[in-house]
């Protein structure tokens, strides 16, 4: 019995050492600031793989996206879920935005979304709250990129800590 313990032991392990490799887990989003539209502008990019994941899980839903077989529900619940998890505050108070839309390229889906009526002038601080995929995926990071004219700073969020504020 105890020389039959081994040779399982043996013959698991190796099968366990290859499905102990993970997926890295990533979106990205740049912030810009649109002196034209006097307006923030923002996109958003996200695999695609990992959001169909998260519609099946959350709400339930076969999103199948990017495909020809996409849910006609997939936009509504993936602006749903963003709007959840995505938040912009300027100079301390909560922002709203604008969904634009989204769009694919490649493994990826990017979600457009815009804070009208900012005043270059105005802008003390922004904050942006990414919680995007954080409650699926426990090493989820989400990196944030804001510029504005001369000013950059970019961002690392993760799952204990969502929060990054560029001070102009």
């Amino acid at each position: 019995m105890k020389s039959f313990k081994k040779f399982l032991v043996v013959l698991v392990l190796p099968l366990l050492a290859f499905s102990a490799a993970h997926k890295f887990y990533v979106s990205v989003t740049n912030v810009n600031y649109s002196e034209k539209d006097k307006a923030l502008q923002i996109t958003s990019r996200v695999f695609i793989d990992d959001l169909d994941k998260l519609l099946l899980e959350r709400y339930d839903i076969k999103a199948k996206l990017n495909t020809d077989n996409e849910s006609p529900l997939a936009d509504e619940y993936l602006e749903k879920y963003l709007r959840s998890k995505f938040v912009v505050e300027v100079n301390g108070s909560t922002a709203s935005y604008s969904y634009i839309g989204r769009k694919y390229d490649a493994d990826v889906l990017i979600f457009y979304v815009e804070v009208p009526n900012i005043e270059l002038s105005t802008l003390k601080s922004i904050q942006i709250e990414n919680e995007i995929l954080t409650d699926l995926f426990e090493d989820q990071q989400n990196i944030v990129h804001l510029k504005f004219g001369n000013d950059k700073k970019s961002f690392v969020l993760v799952k204990s800590r969502t929060k990054g504020m560029l001070k102009l």
